[in-house]
């Protein structure tokens, strides 16, 4: 299969932040799935996947967001779907974990002879390399990075059919995932917020795009 560089060019020129959304226009249960199936097919460090998506279509919950989501507020209501990025917490993510070896056995369908040694490469990269097991900080913000690149994939894919979208940081992280956790949206002890994204048809048309020159964020080491 081959996708015209210039295809791939055209979808990201097209891809704006979205300011401010059409409410009569919906996406169809066929284009969101394909949306939601890049973010499932993303990659993440050893392919452990640490993100869950929650599809607000709860209208109370689209209110709760409104209400106390800066970013969210002249999106979430007139999108015509919101998603909610979760990410595991740490202590679902050691390499002696339940999550872990699930991951590996039943999903990665590792041999049991190499499955100690997975382990082990991860064990030493999440206690020595990176340290995460230091800090549960340092940890839930690496889980943070992969669910950007499920989110940066589904901003992609969306553009490529010509869907809106906008990724909203605009909101105070732990009272947004202490509202949620009170609404029963998922067990703090498992999941916290990462990100929030909305998706759906632009009310106007955006300014033109704007970035630096490539000679000015690209340096070639030779």
């Amino acid at each position: 299969m081959s996708i015209s560089k210039q295809a791939i060019l055209d979808a990201f020129h097209y891809r704006h932040a979205c300011k401010q959304y059409d409410p009569t226009k919906k996406i169809s249960d066929e284009d969101f799935q394909f949306i939601l199936e890049t973010g499932r097919l993303s990659p993440s460090s050893f392919g452990f996947e640490p993100w869950r998506f929650l599809v607000i279509e709860n209208h109370a919950i689209r209110e709760l967001i409104r209400d106390n989501a800066w970013g969210a507020k002249d999106k979430v209501m007139d999108c015509s779907h919101f998603v909610v990025i979760l990410v595991r917490q740490p202590e679902t993510l050691l390499a002696d974990g339940e999550y872990v070896q699930h991951m590996m056995r039943d999903v990665h369908h590792i041999p049991e002879e190499a499955l100690k040694m997975r382990q082990g490469f991860y064990r030493n990269f999440s206690e020595k390399d990176f340290g995460l097991t230091q800090d549960p900080v340092a940890f839930y913000h690496w889980a943070c990075r992969q669910s950007y690149i499920a989110l940066a994939n589904m901003l992609t894919a969306s553009a490529m059919i010509g869907i809106d979208s906008t990724a909203i940081e605009g909101f105070p992280l732990e009272k947004m995932d202490q509202l949620f956790v009170e609404k029963g949206l998922y067990d703090p002890k498992v999941y916290k917020l990462s990100v929030m994204v909305a998706f759906g048809y632009r009310a106007v048309e955006p300014k033109a795009k704007t970035r630096q020159a490539i000679s000015d964020v690209v340096e070639w080491v030779k």
